[in-house]
């Protein structure tokens, strides 16, 4: 027996209220309360941050780094490396609640990403996730789930609502440049910043992939272990690559794929309503 066949199922549809789905239309983003149960995080917990230590490539000290090397330790693709975390990225429930967010009957996984913020751990700047993604679609969104509680000073994160209806704003990525820009962008205040709540383990917040958005630094002494799922929709197709990062992007998340094609590679797993249906083609 698989020493993960015990690790709670995630398979059971999540109630989503028909009003965060019309809020996550109108704002881009939305959060949700316990999208896993108190008693379904702490074996996840174990399983993820156990594998973000195993598979962590950063040992510098946190006074050596750039600004995104200090914004969180970001482990990617867990879900290929660990059993346990891939019962976790490939939850029908989770995919569940995207397919019906985006107003979709499927989405495929697009990647995963530990993004665990140290004690001391600086802001995470302003920025849009789509500036980095080769995909032809807007239909993306992201979970971005903790999995310890989330006082207001370790790092939580705020959105600019309503900003996914402009696309790309700018061609920045994570980066001082991006926060200083889009903080002045931000002024005229046509896209309201929410405010930094507090989060329980398994809280978890869905936005699209030009929402812009941004986290707090983390003041506390504990590590803000987040763990996020990115879904995209069933039937996009990889786009031409524009700026000179999409070309690593495509080769690290749709391998063997080109401009045009389905985004349906081997690491893009259909995610349907019985994970033994999850298939890619």
């Amino acid at each position: 027996m698989s020493r993960y066949a015990e690790l709670p199922a995630l398979d059971s549809a999540f109630a989503l209220d028909p009003a965060a789905v019309e809020s996550f239309a109108r704002h881009g983003h939305v959060r949700l309360s316990a999208v896993a149960t108190p008693d379904e995080v702490p074996p996840y917990r174990d399983v993820i941050s156990g594998a973000a230590r195993r598979h962590s490539a950063e040992t510098r000290p946190l006074e050596e780094r750039d600004t995104y090397g200090k914004a969180f330790v970001q482990i990617e693709n867990l879900w290929r490396v660990d059993q346990g975390v891939e019962r976790f990225v490939t939850a029908r429930r989770f995919a569940g609640i995207a397919a019906r967010l985006l107003g979709v009957q499927h989405v495929r996984l697009y990647h995963d990403q530990a993004l665990f913020k140290e004690p001391g751990g600086g802001p995470t700047p302003w920025h849009q996730d789509s500036v980095y993604w080769p995909l032809d679609t807007e239909d993306t969104v992201t979970m971005w789930m903790p999995l310890v509680d989330l006082a207001e000073d370790m790092g939580g994160m705020q959105f600019a609502s309503g900003s996914h209806r402009e696309k790309e704003l700018a061609t920045l990525g994570i980066s001082d440049e991006a926060e200083t820009h889009f903080a002045r962008l931000l002024q005229d205040g046509r896209h309201p910043v929410t405010a930094v709540q507090p989060m329980q383990a398994g809280d978890a917040t869905f936005h699209r992939g030009w929402t812009l958005h941004r986290a707090q630094p983390n003041r506390s002494a504990t590590v803000r272990e987040v763990m996020t799922v990115i879904y995209v929709a069933d039937g996009a197709r990889v786009a031409e690559p524009r700026e000179p990062w999409h070309h690593s992007e495509l080769a690290s998340w749709m391998p063997g794929l080109g401009p045009g094609d389905p985004v349906a590679s081997a690491l893009n797993p259909l995610l349907t309503g019985d994970r033994s249906a999850a298939r890619s083609d």
